[in-house]
């Protein structure tokens, strides 16, 4: 049975090589590595590079709520609603989600189906009213959510990978690198026909405009990466990375770009998963063609998890 693995990773675009406004060409990125009009360089770990189309075919600035609906359910969710949307998804998108969420699609063939980021407790005890397409995904489809105490043993992962920020919060959690972070991402994937994560740092540095501090980013996410990609195995798991709009390609503008994103795949049937990718709204149709084409309709079930895909609370 193959496995998946999806790294979301907020705003990033492929942007020119200019290193006054792209962070990507003031050090030696080794896993985003093309830049407007110039053919990819290799990627790390043998990966594949796809420019990929986020606009949709709709007028104005992708945003979040929409491409991530989008990413997340293969529906167009800008043209559902005729716009592009920003920030969290409204009452028309969290239905879609219900409805559509690759989530919700893996629980009906009986795959397991995991979402790796933390939240902080404040979450549960305090429900927020506008919540991710993520979030609304894994609630409408029984996915659990991961807690502070599963960081805290290594089977979650949070945004900041070394801890530094929930530390001065006051929660009791062991430092770590973004490697640390990357292996454990691994492990729980490995467990796991699809897993889950995502990392929005990139778009808050880019709407900060900070060079320094979307180096900083860009840095530490990589260093994340090729931990992860070091131990996966590529014969058994499909790693694909994307992002749902272009952000921190290009801090000369506060806002989103209409950059094409980078789709990348690394392992099990990379080059066949990019050929049926052009716009973001193909990943989950990809996706689920790889688990799909060999998924057995009742997967035996695992230790720990429900036969529906879902898993049981600690």
């Amino acid at each position: 049975m193959p496995r998946v693995l999806l790294v979301f990773v907020d705003g990033v675009g492929i942007g020119p090589r200019d290193p006054a406004i792209n962070p990507f060409a003031c050090f030696d990125s080794r896993i985003f590595t093309q830049f407007e009009g110039e053919e990819p360089a290799p990627v790390y770990a043998s990966g594949l590079l796809k420019p990929t189309d986020a606009r949709l075919g709709v007028e104005g600035l992708p945003q979040s709520a929409t491409g991530q609906t989008a990413i997340l359910t293969g529906v167009n969710a800008a043209a559902l609603l005729g716009r592009h949307l920003s920030g969290f998804p409204n009452k028309p998108l969290k239905q879609v989600l219900a409805r559509e969420s690759i989530f919700k699609k893996l629980s009906e063939r009986g795959c397991t189906a995991t979402f790796a980021n933390a939240y902080q407790p404040g979450f549960f005890t305090q429900m927020p009213l506008r919540i991710s397409a993520t979030t609304a995904a894994c609630c409408s489809a029984g996915v659990r959510l991961r807690t502070l105490e599963d960081l805290k043993q290594g089977d979650a992962v949070y945004h900041d990978f070394t801890h530094l920020r929930l530390r001065e919060l006051g929660y009791d959690l062991p430092l770590r690198t973004a490697g640390e972070a990357g292996a454990n991402l691994a492990r729980i994937a490995s467990q796991h026909d699809f897993a889950l994560y995502e990392y929005f740092l990139t778009d808050v540095a880019g709407h900060e405009q900070d060079m320094p501090r979307a180096v900083q980013v860009l840095e530490q996410l990589q260093d994340f990466l090729c931990a992860l990609l070091d131990r996966a195995d590529p014969e058994e798991q499909l790693t694909l990375l994307t992002s749902d709009h272009g952000n921190i390609e290009d801090l000369s503008r506060k806002g989103h770009t209409l950059n094409l994103v980078p789709t990348i795949a690394w392992g099990l049937e990379a080059d066949q998963i990019l050929r049926r990718v052009s716009t973001i709204q193909d990943i989950t149709p990809a996706i689920l063609s790889t688990l799909g084409a060999r998924a057995r309709k009742h997967s035996p079930r695992r230790h720990g998890e429900h036969g529906d895909g879902t898993e049981n609370s600690p």
